[in-house]
């Protein structure tokens, strides 16, 4: 029962980190354009992370809890080991400035953890191509959409005066920012439920075919939303300015895009990274000034960070497993 605690903790550790590593996700294009300063920018996003449990259904949790590794070789160990080497990924890559997935990064952990325990038969291969296709699909995703959505409001406001632009969408900013932070928080926040989730279910304490209780639900929110509030101001550099220069209406067609991408993958229950599809948003709007437009060479930086992910994390895990079996 106290390592079952344990991983509880370490799980809701993990949402925090996740909040405080992908708050710049939320955050970056609202607070680099000006409209609201980092603090007030920071509080609005964990607002909108905590109450998107009102607005979603629990499909990703189930995902995570279920459809990437077999259910039935799970053991407190093996996720102790898997979400701890998410945590080191996440922590290294803050460190370093870089914009990577921590969903991916606790897909990776569980898939190497769930290998070192039982083998390459215990991965349910299926829902991890589902997860990895959309490495590639939620980003072109952002970047198609964020590229129409500014196309179209660069020919609704032609011949506007830029002052008059500027004010209107720093407003609809604010509409633009809350809603991928609700998306932020409804596709992250069920990533950690799935995991507490499958714990108690490792343990006998729930059937097989339940929902996460309502206070998985509350704490996984709460978590995440504290991680907001504290902010990961090193990648907001990053992700605001490096990636391409951003005028208001250009954050609110990123946002936006970012937003409908997260609303569509949570509705289907696939976990998708923010910081992929939000990247991908940036690099559209930046792409209808003119490719040179877009730092490729910060781009391909962040690029790398994506794919060394799964893979590092997955290390991380199966080597985590065995110094966990020991000492447990």
């Amino acid at each position: 029962m106290t390592f079952l605690i344990f991983i509880i903790v370490i799980v809701l550790i993990f949402d925090f980190i996740n909040g405080f590593h992908d708050s710049a996700n939320s955050i970056a294009t609202i607070v680099s354009t000006k409209v609201l300063s980092p603090f007030a920018a920071v509080a609005m996003a964990a607002t909108f992370n905590f109450v998107a449990f009102l607005i979603f259904p629990l499909k990703v949790a189930k995902t995570i809890g279920s459809g990437v590794i077999d259910t039935e070789i799970v053991t407190l160990e093996l996720i102790a080991a898997a979400v701890m080497a998410a945590i080191i990924w996440n922590l290294i890559t803050w460190w370093l400035g870089l914009p990577s997935s921590s969903s991916h990064t606790l897909v990776g952990g569980l898939v190497g953890s769930a290998i070192a325990s039982s083998g390459f038969g215990s991965v349910v291969y299926a829902g991890i191509l589902k997860i990895a296709a959309f490495i590639i699909i939620a980003p072109v995703l952002g970047m198609l959409m964020s590229y129409l959505i500014t196309i179209i409001v660069l020919h609704v406001v032609k011949g506007q005066s830029p002052f008059g632009v500027d004010k209107h969408f720093r407003r609809l900013q604010l509409l633009s920012a809350s809603a991928f932070s609700l998306g932020h928080g409804g596709n992250d926040a069920q990533k950690s439920m799935g995991i507490i989730w499958v714990a108690l279910y490792a343990m006998g304490k729930v059937p097989k075919d339940s929902d996460p209780a309502l206070w998985i639900v509350l704490s996984c929110h709460a978590a995440i939303a504290m991680g907001t509030l504290f902010g990961g101001w090193r990648i907001v550099k990053t992700m605001g300015q490096k990636i391409t220069k951003l005028k208001p209406f250009e954050g609110f067609c990123a946002e936006t895009a970012g937003a409908l991408t997260l609303f569509m993958a949570t509705g289907l229950g696939i976990p998708v990274s923010t910081t992929h599809t939000i990247t991908g948003s940036i690099i559209g709007v930046g792409a209808t000034k003119r490719a040179s437009a877009v730092k490729w060479g910060v781009t391909t930086k962040i690029f790398w960070a994506w794919i060394l992910t799964i893979p590092v994390s997955a290390v991380i895990g199966a080597a985590l497993f065995y110094l966990v079996r020991v000492i447990a």
